[in-house]
């Protein structure tokens, strides 16, 4: 029989719950009385969907069940709309996909023919990535090898427990082949270094990559230049020309190009960095954080001075209170959401590698500390999949994390670099940034509140466990295949290590986009909102609802597109009569969230992560400056290895409003909380890129 009878119970038992009951026992008897005339009626012939439906109508109404017959017909016809929704972007969805995740992929990953038709499904497309990927294989075994690695691969991706980073889905077995998302380029204080890395990035960000920059290292405005008796303009000017590049370069990619901008605390040109972006509109593609050190805080503590020393020169240019720089900070971020802080002495008291170099730049939502040239896979576990009977089930996330790394460091072997540079450098670490996405969703299935201790608990336990399982498979694939070239070189085998495939196993990476073709909530953030309206197709816009609280509210009996409506115009199910006490403090969106509960999940995750934490601290529009000095303060002391806050409203153009939208049906001003088609939680600035 072609059809699945627990989708006719479903649909029955939602008809019912649609008129005001709740009678599972009922709409297993009318589903099993479908599927006794189905049997009638077709024989041994496979029936077609509509063929179903009028079947369930017929049971539904000659058993007395009108009201429950109309309300199936009302869902029917929902249904059928949605097929049709998604047939406008590929002509089968057999994974079930939502019509946003649909959406998504058809403008970014799927790939298209020469006139730009789309040419695969999303199960094609996952099969692309895993054969590809799977082909690594074949440099270290036989080709039976190869393919049980690619089923392996295709069976996490295709149950969307684990979605890699967007350069793969983009270019896996393509011409392009470029599969990294993370690039840290240096720039020297040289004409010739400062426009060969505009290049480079243009190369990158073509691609699909992002880039970070320190630019600590160009001499200060105003200095003399030596060969040509000119005035140097300073790193902020030449950050104008690489913006402007990238302007240029996302007009024709699959997706914007991004860009972090980092100068270290004691640049001479520190206060000009601080406050470039204040005017809105400027360097756009750019993120930026002040690389702030120990000393520098702990001066701040004390209210003391310290150097700013000319990068050129080595000398101190003159003294500035560090007090004064701090609070200058964060009023900018108060205001701009930029910069943001790297804490930079931390991030290099975890380098592995540190006789190849001290670390300057991440990558551009600041996850990946990097290397010059250094770049990196990532990819992401989709904790929501993990949780089984109101638990993590720790045996499958066991076998998801090992087929994860095992995909991740076949990615490298498989890449096709940008450049020479980057390939070299790569390969000598070999680095990798496993990290997980649903956490939120995670937490509210295992009944546990963001805000609470448990979630902390839990986020550390989580943590380990996959830094644990990553380090052992990276671990058994460098005894069949060797060590990163630098093994000896690191701090491995200091920690007891005899091999080790991979310099860096770990990170949590915001994952916008991935998250949606996922179908679950971004990174370790917290719900955006519970209800709201997303636009997709052109404008068109629906109401969305977090899957996981319409299941709880229809077995639960209270769900109605009234109250989805309702909660919708806020996000928040805060004070609804109709919402049980116990789900409004489950279902806290990020603004419900005490700044200081944000830090401390960031640090939670961060004590047992490899490389870095992308999280924003997102605060109400009434936030104040004090607020934001709490945040920093606190991120440092916790050892964040970095810290992004936005306050709500402190730019004109974000990726979520809370406020009206004009109806497409009606006109009228409606207010509801409506979101971006990519916005999946997270930062809410228009310029934070995705993985």
């Amino acid at each position: 029989m072609g059809f699945d009878p627990q989708k006719i119970t479903t649909a029955i038992m939602k008809a019912i719950d649609a008129v005001g009951g709740a009678d599972g026992k009922m709409a297993k008897k009318l589903s099993d009385q479908v599927v006794e005339m189905i049997h009638s009626k077709f024989g041994g012939q496979v029936p077609g969907v509509e063929d179903v439906q009028d079947v369930v109508e017929a049971v539904l109404i000659q058993s007395g069940y009108e009201d429950v017959a109309k309300a199936y017909i009302l869902y029917r016809q929902k249904r059928t709309e949605l097929r049709e929704a998604k047939k406008f972007f590929v002509p089968q969805d057999e994974l079930k996909l939502s019509l946003n995740a649909t959406s998504v992929l058809t403008r970014r990953y799927l790939l298209r023919d020469i006139e730009g038709n789309i040419i695969e499904t999303p199960s094609q497309m996952f099969r692309r990535v895993a054969r590809h990927v799977a082909a690594a294989e074949l440099q270290h075994g036989p080709s039976t090898q190869a393919l049980k690695a690619e089923a392996g691969f295709y069976e996490v991706m295709a149950r969307l427990q684990f979605v890699p980073n967007s350069p793969t889905l983009m270019n896996a077995g393509t011409p392009a082949g470029q599969l990294s998302a993370c690039f840290v380029l240096p720039v020297e204080d040289s004409i010739r270094s400062i426009f060969d890395q505009v290049k480079n990035m243009a190369l990158i960000h073509q691609s699909g990559g992002g880039t970070g920059f320190s630019f600590s290292r160009i001499r200060p405005r105003g200095s003399i230049i030596e060969s040509t008796k000119g005035i140097a303009s300073g790193p902020v000017s030449f950050m104008m020309i690489y913006d402007t590049a990238t302007d240029v370069m996302k007009r024709g990619g699959k997706r914007r190009g991004a860009n972090m901008g980092i100068l270290r605390v004691d640049h001479p040109d520190i206060l000009d960095f601080i406050t470039a972006k204040e005017k809105e509109g400027v360097l756009t593609n750019f993120n930026m954080s002040v690389a702030v050190t120990d000393d520098f805080m702990e001066a701040v503590k004390k209210n003391d001075s310290y150097p700013l020393v000319d990068p050129h020169t080595g000398t101190t240019s003159r003294k500035l209170n560090a007090s004064d720089v701090f609070n200058l900070i964060v009023a900018a971020a108060w205001r701009t959401g930029d910069p943001g802080l790297i804490f930079i002495d931390e991030v290099n008291r975890h380098n592995v590698t540190p006789r190849l170099g001290s670390m300057e730049a991440t990558n551009p939502c600041g996850e990946m500390p990097l290397l010059p040239y250094e770049s990196c896979n990532l990819g992401s576990i989709n904790l929501s999949r993990i949780v089984d009977e109101g638990d993590i089930n720790w045996q499958k996330l066991e076998g998801v994390v090992r087929s994860s790394v095992h995909f991740l460091d076949n990615a490298i072997d498989v890449n096709k670099f940008p450049l020479p540079e980057i390939e070299r450098a790569t390969k000598a670490t070999r680095k990798i940034g496993l990290g997980v996405m649903g956490f939120a969703e995670a937490l509210i299935k295992m009944s546990i509140p963001y805000d609470s201790d448990q979630a902390l608990d839990k986020a550390e336990q989580i943590s380990a466990f996959i830094s644990e399982e990553a380090r052992e498979k990276s671990a058994e694939l460098a005894e069949e295949r060797g060590s990163f070239p630098a093994f000896a070189e690191s701090l491995w085998e200091s920690q007891g290590y005899r091999a080790m495939r991979n310099a860096t196993l770990t990170t949590i990476a915001p994952t916008g986009s991935i998250s949606i073709v996922a179908g679950t909530t971004s990174g370790i953030e917290p719900l955006f909102a519970v209800a709201f309206v997303r636009s997709v197709m052109g404008g068109t816009q629906l109401v969305e609802v977090n899957p996981v609280f319409e299941t709880i509210a229809r077995e639960r009996g209270f769900h109605s597109d009234e109250l989805t409506r309702k909660i919708a115009k806020t996000g928040s199910v805060k004070g609804l009569e109709e919402v049980p006490s116990d789900l409004q403090g489950l279902f806290l969106t990020a603004l419900e969230i005490p700044p200081e509960r944000h830090v401390r999940m960031q640090a939670a995750f961060q004590k047992n992560v490899d490389n870095a934490v992308s999280k924003t601290v997102n605060l109400p529009s009434d936030a104040s400056i004090g607020d934001v000095e709490k945040v920093f303060m606190l991120a440092y002391e916790l050892k964040c290895k970095g810290i992004t806050v936005y306050r709500y409203g402190s730019k004109k153009e974000q990726v979520l409003y809370m406020g009206s939208i004009i109806g497409r049906e009606t006109g009228e001003t409606l207010q509801y909380v409506s979101a971006d088609p990519e916005y999946a939680g997270g930062c809410l600035r228009t310029e934070c890129p995705t993985a």
